[in-house]
């Protein structure tokens, strides 16, 4: 019984971090730490690696530390949020890095209409090259038109 709550667990916190991932990028990467997002906005890139990356450390902070606690003094349910925390950051890092802005050339002719969709939402988000004024700011789950042919 407990594997299902904990499985259960985990996939919730998966689909929460969606909304979570959507109020960070909305309120906290176009709002205050701009700073570190600015760059990822820029058509072409500068060196491997972004002042962007830096969000990939602030999300890992919380996983690390709920897999600390969440097995301490024995498995609990605090690993598996740990657990959804990394497996999101895990497809948000094949969706966003591999897939859509091609860090590493993977997947380049992808023709599946979800993954297409994702591609033209994250487009018309880097539309915008300022804070101010942006749009899809989710990952995974975007507007139903973004789909459509």
């Amino acid at each position: 019984m407990s594997y299902i709550i904990f499985a259960t667990v985990t996939l919730l916190t998966f689909a929460a971090m969606e909304g979570v991932t959507w109020l960070t990028h909305k309120y906290v990467m176009h709002g205050f730490m701009w700073y570190f997002h600015e760059d990822h906005h820029q058509p072409k890139y500068q060196a491997p690696f972004e002042k962007n990356d830096f969000f990939f450390v602030i999300f890992a902070i919380p996983s690390i530390l709920l897999f600390y606690f969440g097995v301490n003094p024995s498995i609990n349910y605090l690993f598996f949020i740990g657990l959804g925390i990394l497996l999101y950051g895990i497809a948000y890092f094949f969706i966003h890095d591999i897939l859509i802005h091609q860090r590493f050339k993977l997947f380049t002719r992808t023709k599946n209409k979800y993954l297409v969709g994702l591609r033209k939402a994250h487009k018309v988000h880097h539309k915008h090259m300022g804070k101010a004024d942006g749009e899809c700011f989710g990952m995974l789950f975007v507007p139903k038109k973004y789909f459509n042919r």
